[in-house]
């Protein structure tokens, strides 16, 4: 199911958060509510802050922990990328998960997973409006 990559796939960028290592897209967190911190010269993203919190008690091991991880643009499932299947679909480069299903999906509509797991088109999200360490009841 692999296929070989021209140098000309565009990789799919998509905010996972170093701490956790959720995808932000997957829980429903848009820019409008990710918590941020600067860590050398670089503005690092959170789906929350008790993760940006956590992180800045030692970033390097969190960035380490989730320097390799990928998600999968059908199911939004967040994999180390030696897990994944890698493909070319449309001129991306993709990583799924190893469901078949997925990579049969996304070639239905490449566009639409690509916006959706850059942000670009609204995802509700696993955990609604309420986010994934919310402390309201």
């Amino acid at each position: 199911m692999t296929s070989d990559l021209s140098n000309s796939a565009k990789p799919i960028v998509t905010v996972i958060c170093p701490t956790c290592g959720c995808s932000l897209i997957r829980l429903g967190i848009g820019e409008d509510r990710w918590a941020t911190c600067q860590y050398e010269d670089t503005e690092y993203f959170f789906c929350c802050e008790g993760c940006a919190d956590l992180f800045n008690q030692d970033p390097s091991k969190h960035l380490q922990e989730t320097l390799e991880l990928v998600v999968c643009p059908t199911c939004l499932a967040e994999k180390p990328v030696q897990w994944t299947v890698r493909m070319e679909i449309a001129g991306w480069e993709v990583f799924f998960c190893r469901c078949p299903y997925c990579p049969e999906v996304f070639q239905k509509d490449p566009d639409h997973y690509v916006k959706r797991l850059q942000g670009e088109i609204p995802y509700e999200g696993v955990f609604s409006q309420e986010g994934c360490c919310s402390t309201e009841t």
